[in-house]
């Protein structure tokens, strides 16, 4: 349970030293309690100190690192049940499935296909990150080479799935400079596979065939000094499956269970006919509360809606999406293309960005700084003022790419024309439609 501030400041050394930044320790222990700060930033903070609030602050389900390079990525670490309460931290990982007896040409043909799934939104670029190695064989040399041709020649990090010991050693040997995920120690195994994850430091997943057997397994694993764990309740029925993400998050953060204080790994490929369905299953399940996904293949159609759902969800519902002031070239413009501007709150961002591209008109699309609110709002709240665009729009570099002096605005903010006026003499400023949808008509009638 996170600890108060009075709490952690009785276990500072209390100097006021302001080394860390702050001028008191007081100060320092109410930052920390609120996640300002990091314990690393007192220098004179006792080991027993640092040990008893490394535990107490360590959050209810424990966050995990899988795999390593430009797709490492973390999972768990979440702190509340629901997303209004504060935020997700950990977007849900999304695998897809690869059979051990893949020749090695048809497994470079699926790993260059799926490498090119990748999406660029709001600045980030959204991909799926790892790649479900899974033994039908028991072939160990064969397992050991696929996984080696995983990890050298993509970007994907590994979920190697296999429950014989000698197998899992031959997928660890040849990836395990990857970071893989072992998939997975269950009731007859635990003490291999447990042994094989702690020597190699790498994390393991737990299977079992209810909550309360995965909680009990998982016992066994941290009692052997585990600490990384996935867990898999074994549920492939989607009514039951869903139910038990959402018992075990309760019970992490409701219950403080450390038992169960892990991410999890769901596997709708398992519980599905067809990658639709599939879909359906993985969107209910980056919800809640799958921490990992498996499908059974990555397509477009059904990766992007996923992508972009996960991009949603966990984004800080306090905080609104938005995106980087600036130029933003709509198609290829030139000198003579129109100059558009709005807000940097995403959405606003998107929808008018996708109605100009619609519209086959070029454009320049100026995004200005508005603290991540919509057009009506920003204007009311002076931060889509006449004079701060006008200024903006001089600073923005617009003018080194466009020959003619026309800026068109949104049709709620025409109350700032004549601010914008002032602030840029010589100019035309067109008030523009009030409603995106408008946007494609009114751009074809001036500028085709």
């Amino acid at each position: 349970m996170a600890l108060t501030g009075i709490q952690i400041f009785k276990l500072l050394p209390k100097t006021n030293c302001k080394e860390c930044g702050v001028p008191t320790c007081l100060a320092f222990a109410m930052n920390l309690a609120s996640g300002k700060a990091e314990l690393d930033a007192c220098p004179y903070v006792s080991e027993e100190a640092r040990a008893q609030l490394a535990e107490a602050s360590a959050p209810p389900i424990r966050p995990v690192v899988v795999g390593k390079g430009v797709r490492k990525a973390t999972t768990g670490g979440e702190t509340v049940q629901y997303r209004h309460e504060k935020t997700f931290y950990s977007p849900t990982l999304l695998a897809a499935l690869v059979p051990s007896d893949i020749s090695a040409d048809a497994l470079a043909k699926k790993l260059k296909g799926w490498n090119a799934l990748q999406y660029e939104r709001v600045g980030l670029n959204l991909r799926p990150e790892l790649v479900a190695l899974k033994d039908v064989n028991g072939n160990a040399d064969t397992f050991g080479k696929l996984a080696k041709q995983i990890a050298e020649t993509s970007e994907f990090n590994l979920i190697l799935m296999t429950e014989k010991a000698d197998v899992m050693k031959a997928g660890v040997a040849a990836a395990g400079f990857k970071r893989p995920l072992l998939y997975a120690a269950t009731a007859a195994n635990a003490d291999a596979m447990g042994a094989l994850a702690k020597e190699k430091d790498l994390p393991l997943a737990v299977k079992a065939e209810s909550v309360e057997a995965v909680a009990k397994l998982s016992d066994k694993l941290t009692g052997m000094g585990l600490k990384d764990l996935v867990l898999d309740p074994g549920s492939r029925e989607p009514k039951q499956a869903n139910a038990d993400m959402i018992a075990i998050r309760r019970a992490a953060l409701k219950n403080g269970n450390r038992s169960v204080g892990f991410p999890t790994i769901t596997f709708p490929c398992e519980m599905a006919s067809n990658l639709d369905v599939e879909t359906m299953l993985a969107a209910m399940f980056v919800a809640k509360y799958g921490g990992i996904v498996v499908m059974s293949d990555f397509a477009g159609e059904s990766v992007f809606p996923l992508l972009l759902e996960r991009l949603n969800i966990f984004t800080d519902p306090q905080r609104p999406m938005t995106v980087t002031q600036g130029i933003y070239p709509i198609g290829t413009p030139n000198e003579n293309s129109p100059v558009l501007v709005t807000t940097n709150f995403a959405l606003t961002y998107f929808i008018v960005s996708g109605e100009i591209e619609s519209s086959r008109v070029p454009s320049w699309l100026l995004i200005k700084d508005s603290e991540g609110l919509s057009v009506l709002t920003a204007w009311a709240a002076g931060k889509f003022a006449g004079d701060d665009v006008g200024a903006f729009v001089k600073k923005s570099g617009i003018m080194e790419k466009v020959k003619h002096t026309e800026l068109i605005i949104p049709g709620y903010a025409a109350a700032i024309v004549g601010d914008i006026e002032e602030e840029l003499p010589g100019w035309t400023i067109t008030v523009g439609p009030r409603e995106a949808a408008h946007i494609p008509g009114f751009l074809r009638e001036r500028f085709m």
